[in-house]
């Protein structure tokens, strides 16, 4: 099912249940039950924190420059490659995906951590389907784009374009 936006039809219901369920395994976990907490016992708490600032600095980065480039009451005409969209295809799930890290890293939480790694799986179906949408609305602009530019982590210098040689 395709939306008008371009948007999966459960990116937002999806999001806020992803967080949702994050805060609450993070906090019980991390706060109340220390289930899965022992990394803390070997990561000195100033490194943990430290690593939270550099994780909510990017995240905060990368959503203020997305959304300052791409507002939701306005879509771009083509392609964005200006602000945090220079660098990585979806900055505002990179961005929601540091902070989820930042967090579960700072209090040592396995358990937050594994979920994680749900969440990465779920926010990359969502950014797949988009990039589909993208390439049907933009076609070779977009593929363009997506050879040059990393949809997690930033290409250094871009990827050279790619020929037809075998």
């Amino acid at each position: 099912m395709r939306v008008d936006n371009g948007e999966h039809p459960f990116s937002h219901l999806g999001q806020l249940l992803c967080l949702a369920l994050f805060l609450v395994l993070w906090v019980v976990d991390s706060f109340v039950l220390h289930l899965s907490t022992s990394l803390s016992n070997f990561v000195p708490l100033y490194v943990r924190l430290v690593f939270l600032g550099l994780s909510l600095a990017g995240a905060v980065y990368l959503v203020r420059s997305a959304h300052g480039v791409v507002r939701p009451d306005e879509r771009p005409a083509g392609v964005v490659t200006t602000g945090a969209f220079k660098y990585v295809r979806h900055p505002i799930y990179l961005g929601s995906l540091l902070t989820y890290l930042g967090l579960a890293i700072s209090t040592g939480s396995l358990l937050s951590l594994a979920l994680l790694a749900g969440i990465f799986l779920f926010h990359n179906s969502i950014a797949s389907y988009e990039e589909e949408v993208l390439l049907a609305r933009f076609g070779e602009e977009y593929g363009r784009y997506k050879k040059r530019t990393g949809k997690w982590v930033p290409r250094i210098g871009g990827r050279a374009e790619e020929t037809d040689a075998v």
